[in-house]
């Protein structure tokens, strides 16, 4: 059997498929080849068509289909990660009423705080184990309020994976894990929060059937299979959030394994079975995708929004458009702490981890005397890792104090100043995997269908293949430019 993972992101979309038995990728696409339109109508806001996102899951699979020729027949489960909290609102045609309102959009972060206050910040996190913050709920919340007409034209609301399984199915189905990421679950009572839904008024009769992350999902429908050349009736068996997705691509399902991720967003994602808070909510806990009421397993999540975004923006801005091998080329020919230079890289909406301020990006020390364009390009990726360390600290108050972090050998874990600097300032391994979100995704359907007997056994084919440790002679630099950086935070 072929399975075919999606990994929705927020600047592009990814297909792959492998072959379930031994684990290797037969072919894989993305698109767009640039980066997908995030439309910014207002400061702080960030929203995307779902209809684009559609339009580049037909064209990335189309690619995989043309790789595989003949073979593409033998496609028998589909899998789906998707960027988190995203909000999608649908009527009873399940046609869009909106843009969704995607992860980074930050409007929603004074109706989080006025759920946090009324609601009681024992109760929340006691059983959600989060404020309800700038989540889904929130969002949603701020629909009900500014866009009465449409808000009351709502069928059912989704994640942005839920609208992808349902533009394939047919069938409006959430996960428990989506519910969690949504901050509609409450962890103590283990069932959609009715306190929550009743502070914002929202009718329980919005949220879709909830299912597993591994199950079965839908099957595709003759439309879909017409319009995505798939066979009909394939299953849907496997739906994540990308964090979540990440750590099973990585094989990351028990307590103490520890994911990371450096794309648009930068994260660190631990498991734990401990239902433990960050008291501030600057970290984040959901339910993972392996989560039972008997065997509980929870991720926490730290995110850094402005993390391969703030590359990007260098690399477009500042570097000529050369490649991002060359930037990471000219950041290596730079010393540790960029002789001075820090950047903050927190412009990419409110920051949890910063208590859901936005206090933007900020370039601090810059001398027109010494700096060049090299230094500017490491100390924004030692700014990004600094971010990262500052968080890690936090994290451990929750009991994620890992040894080691996996990563697919993607995305900024391309750089070896990326890679150096996160392992000497955080004291752990880096261990790189010939894997990323699309390739889990597939994994993970394979998992859901009954394909693989065990976890384990899906993960044939999963490779190391690199090691970064901490270097003493150069630990030492780094916790001095470490200190400087977070000296920049502090006044801020």
């Amino acid at each position: 059997m072929l399975l075919l993972g999606l990994d929705l992101g927020s600047s592009s979309v990814k297909a792959s498929v492998i072959d379930g038995e031994s684990g290797n990728c037969l072919a894989s696409a993305f698109y767009p080849k640039d980066e997908m339109k995030i439309i910014a109508d207002r400061p702080g806001w960030a929203e995307q068509d779902p209809e684009i996102w559609w339009k580049n899951i037909k064209a990335s699979i189309a690619d995989c289909n043309s790789q595989l020729g003949a073979e593409k027949k033998e496609i028998g489960a589909i899998g789906i990660s998707y960027q988190m909290h995203g909000l999608v609102i649908v009527d009873k045609s399940f046609n869009v009423l909106r843009p969704s309102i995607i992860w980074c959009d930050s409007r929603a972060v004074g109706y989080g705080e006025s759920a946090f206050s009324n609601l009681g910040r024992d109760f929340c996190l006691g059983h959600m184990l989060n404020s309800p913050g700038n989540f889904t709920a929130s969002k949603l919340a701020w629909v009900k309020e500014n866009e009465p007409e449409t808000y009351g034209k709502i069928h059912k609301i989704m994640l942005p994976g839920d609208y992808i399984a349902l533009r394939m199915t047919g069938d409006a189905v959430t996960t428990y894990s989506g519910l969690s990421e949504g901050i509609f679950w409450d962890f103590s009572e283990n069932r959609i929060s009715d306190e929550l839904l009743d502070f914002y008024g929202f009718s329980r009769d919005l949220i879709p059937e909830v299912l597993p992350s591994f199950s079965l999902q839908g099957k595709v429908s003759a439309a879909a299979a017409k319009e995505l050349d798939i066979p009909e009736g394939t299953e849907v068996s496997y739906r994540a959030g990308d964090q979540p997705n990440n750590a099973l691509s990585l094989n990351v399902f028990n307590p103490g394994e520890v994911a990371a991720t450096a794309g648009t967003s930068g994260v660190i994602y631990g498991v734990t079975d401990q239902k433990k808070f960050d008291p501030a909510s600057r970290v984040n806990t959901f339910l993972h995708v392996n989560h039972t009421q008997t065997d509980p397993r929870l991720g926490v999540l730290l995110c850094i929004n402005g993390t391969g975004i703030l590359n990007s923006w260098l690399r477009r801005n500042a570097g000529n458009n050369v490649s991002y091998v060359v930037m990471n080329d000219m950041a290596s020919k730079t010393e540790i702490g960029s002789e001075g230079l820090s950047v903050l890289p927190f412009g990419n909406g409110s920051e949890r981890m910063l208590g859901n301020k936005n206090i933007g990006a900020r370039i601090l020390g810059l001398n027109f005397n010494i700096h060049s364009t090299s230094h500017l390009f490491r100390a924004a990726q030692e700014g990004i890792v600094f971010s990262i360390r500052f968080g890690f600290d936090i994290m451990k108050e929750t009991g994620i104090t890992p040894k080691v972090i996996r990563a697919g050998a993607a995305n900024m874990f391309r750089s070896n100043v990326f890679r150096e600097a996160l392992s000497c300032i955080t004291g752990t391994e880096i261990h790189l995997y010939n894997t990323d979100g699309s390739v889990g995704a597939a994994r993970g359907a394979g998992i859901g269908c009954g394909y693989y007997k065990s976890v384990s056994e899906a993960f044939t084919g999963l490779k190391a293949v690199g090691i970064t440790t901490p270097e003493k002679e150069k630990t030492a630099a780094y916790e001095a430019a470490y200190s400087t950086w977070l000296s920049y935070l502090k006044e801020v």
